[in-house]
């Protein structure tokens, strides 16, 4: 075991700093790093090959024993870090906890460096999405759905914002992910002949009636505002969910998984 150092003092300056980290976008965009917090996200995070840099862990939460298996097959090591209950519960931001929060770096979500596992990649795009339990929820169907990329266009959120982690239960870590502003990705779709299909309530198809078996990236925008016209008028086709009730839209967690499901149902046919 490796582990040189305890901490027990909420005054610490390296507490203090894990601190600025879990609470501030700004702290996270200048050093390049992120607080993880349990053992799947951590997990997902060896899985999607990021590095990691300082492990905390609460002794009377998680053994030594556990940490060594964790962190057996990393190279370079981690720093270890144990610390008090009162410490670790200042630095936890999960309600119920395991005992572990890890500081990661960061990966640079570059559109370029965007590659497929598939001929027809099927894309999910999110423009301007803002809240991160609508990302994180985003995130997990595109891992239940096996999708090739996610592409956040315009974002007015941190990638590792500690409820992003949360809600997309480490999901963050294994999709790839690109972002970028609207006019770059519609180039870019259009340059790998990627059709788009925009969810809008005027001029468009009932999503069962639109092939999504070629490649397909499918456009949500936000539930307040929908999506800009600069994808309305660059879509293949435009699609709606036909609603039976009083109201026009639903969650656009929601609505992305019905048109997802829908495609990988007709690429299974």
């Amino acid at each position: 075991m490796n582990s040189t150092k305890h901490i027990s003092s909420l005054q610490n300056a390296l507490i203090k700093n894990v601190l600025v980290l879990k609470d501030k976008s700004r702290e996270r965009k200048k050093t390049g790093s992120f607080l993880l917090e349990g053992i799947r996200e951590f997990e997902l995070a060896l899985k999607g090959n990021y590095s990691i840099e300082t492990i905390f862990y609460a002794e009377d939460l998680f053994s030594e024993t556990k940490i060594e298996a964790l962190i057996a097959s990393l190279s370079p090591q981690p720093e270890l870090i144990s610390v008090s209950k009162e410490v670790y519960q200042k630095i936890a931001y999960r309600e119920t906890t395991e005992g572990i929060i890890a500081v990661a770096k960061a990966k640079v979500h570059q559109l370029s460096e965007l590659k497929f596992k598939n001929k027809n990649p099927l894309i999910l795009i999110a423009e301007a999405p803002e809240k991160p339990g609508n990302i994180g929820a985003l995130l997990r169907t595109a891992d239940a759905a096996n999708l090739d990329a996610v592409i956040i266009a315009n974002p007015k959120t941190d990638l590792y914002n500690p409820n992003i982690i949360r809600s997309s239960v480490g999901c963050v870590f294994t999709n790839a992910i690109a972002m970028g502003n609207t006019t770059e990705i519609i180039a870019f779709l259009k340059q790998n002949n990627i059709n788009i299909f925009c969810a809008a309530l005027t001029a468009s198809k009932v999503y069962t009636q639109v092939s999504f078996k070629t490649s397909a990236a499918i456009v949500v925008g936000t539930e307040a505002t929908g999506l800009s016209n600069e994808w309305l008028e660059n879509a293949t086709q435009n699609i709606i969910i036909p609603m039976e009730g009083e109201i026009d839209s639903m969650n656009v967690s929601v609505s992305a998984a019905i048109v997802i499901f829908e495609a990988k149902r007709q690429r299974s046919l």
